[in-house]
């Protein structure tokens, strides 16, 4: 993927303007988080609240009908809303993503997918099928094939993974390969409704955090995904589209939020607990005066500035169209690999401060080290964004591989 055409003007941000979600909402949200990991629920109630507060809309252009946020002000909410509750903030990410994209094409004066930002207004919910067994690739490649039908429509089968929102979403944004010309294979990007016949939902996600996204599998049976909604058929391979652009740079960095706001809240909750247990070696005085805790904080509060730094640095470059030409994808996924690695870490060095406690089941830590961990393997995963960092600022991106 390019990203290196212009970006639209930028929007205002919302520094001076309050938050969407209340302090009340979010502690209503954060006070079922638990029960929903414990029972590996769907969070049915928080997306009511979110509903009610427009947060669905946070992307959609305010003479659409939506809230109009810029990047940077929707990696604040999700952030504020991961600290109370990762799982449903990293959900709800899938379908935000959908509506960021459609605002970037819409801000460029491509209007193809106006009807997403339509959809979502009336209250329709969207989520990505992209994840796929196999497939590191990621978008360049698929391993469900796409068969073109008369009058633009295509035929899916195969299987996604991780489809988060899976209860709920009335239309899937999926990937498929088109090899029905095998010299020229192609990838087909499309949208399917959950009211048409031809998929399944396996209900697969049984897992170590995040529970509550209720990622479960989407089984692709012959799913038709009408003209209207074939959003674009590109040349397999690495894509250059400013439609994969738009996911990108709407995807990347607000899942980096989601890891930055349960960093925060560890930390938080290791502060609260350095204050309130004592240490008889230190004479009955709180951990607040161990130095081994002391330099634990101190640890955490680089790695949580460095974070903040660096996504609110890469999301203004992304609002104000900085140019960074063909190092936009390293620049972006260098800050979500930050992000996620960082936030391990500050996990990590919280539960070095709460102690033995963080294992337990009813103490938040133990949740919060549990959901980190999924960090890494948001598409593109690790592996696969060290390999486009390093070749991107090499200079050989995109240039096959050696034997």
């Amino acid at each position: 993927m390019s990203l290196a055409t212009a970006h639209p003007a930028p929007r205002a941000g919302r520094n001076d303007e309050p938050p969407v979600l209340a302090e009340s909402v979010l502690e209503r949200i954060g006070a079922r988080a638990a029960g929903y990991d414990r029972e590996g629920r769907f969070f049915d109630e928080d997306l009511e609240d979110l509903r009610r507060a427009n947060y669905l809309k946070l992307w959609v252009p305010k003479a659409l009908g939506g809230l109009g946020l810029d990047l940077p002000a929707v990696l604040r909410e999700q952030s504020r809303l991961a600290y109370f509750a990762p799982a449903t903030a990293l959900a709800i990410n899938m379908h935000l993503y959908w509506s960021g994209t459609a605002a970037y094409l819409h801000a460029r004066g491509d209007h193809s997918t106006d009807w997403i930002l339509r959809e979502i207004v009336d209250g329709r919910i969207f989520a990505a099928g992209h994840g796929e067994p196999n497939n590191d690739l990621g978008l360049a490649a698929s391993t469900v094939k796409a068969q073109p039908l008369p009058g633009g429509d295509y035929r899916f089968d195969g299987r996604k993974v991780f489809t988060s929102l899976a209860p709920v979403w009335d239309w899937l944004g999926v990937h498929g390969l088109d090899d029905s010309d095998p010299a020229r294979p192609r990838i087909v990007h499309a949208f399917i409704r959950r009211a048409d016949p031809g998929h399944r939902t396996e209900a697969t996600w049984d897992a170590l955090g995040v529970r509550a996204t209720r990622s479960d599998d989407t089984v692709l049976e012959g799913a038709v995904a009408q003209a209207a909604y074939v959003s674009r058929v590109l040349p397999a391979g690495p894509p250059s589209d400013p439609f994969v652009d738009g996911i990108f740079g709407a995807a990347i960095l607000p899942i980096a939020a989601v890891y930055f706001g349960i960093a925060r809240r560890a930390f938080d909750l290791a502060l609260e607990s350095a204050r309130k247990r004592h240490s008889a070696a230190l004479g009955g005085k709180s951990y607040a005066h161990h130095p081994a805790a002391q330099f634990a904080v101190a640890r955490a509060a680089i790695e949580l500035d460095s974070i903040e730094a660096l996504l609110e640095r890469t999301a203004r470059d992304w609002a104000e169209g900085v140019d960074h030409g063909p190092l936009w994808p390293a620049k972006l996924l260098a800050a979500k690999q930050h992000a996620v690695d960082g936030a391990r870490r500050v996990v990590d060095l919280a539960t070095d401060v709460v102690g033995a406690s963080s294992l337990l089941r009813r103490n938040e830590l133990e949740r919060l080290v549990r959901d980190v961990r999924s960090g890494p393997f948001h598409p593109p995963n690790a592996i696969a964004s060290h390999d486009v960092i390093g070749k991107s600022y090499l200079g050989v991106l995109g240039e096959p591989a050696q034997g």
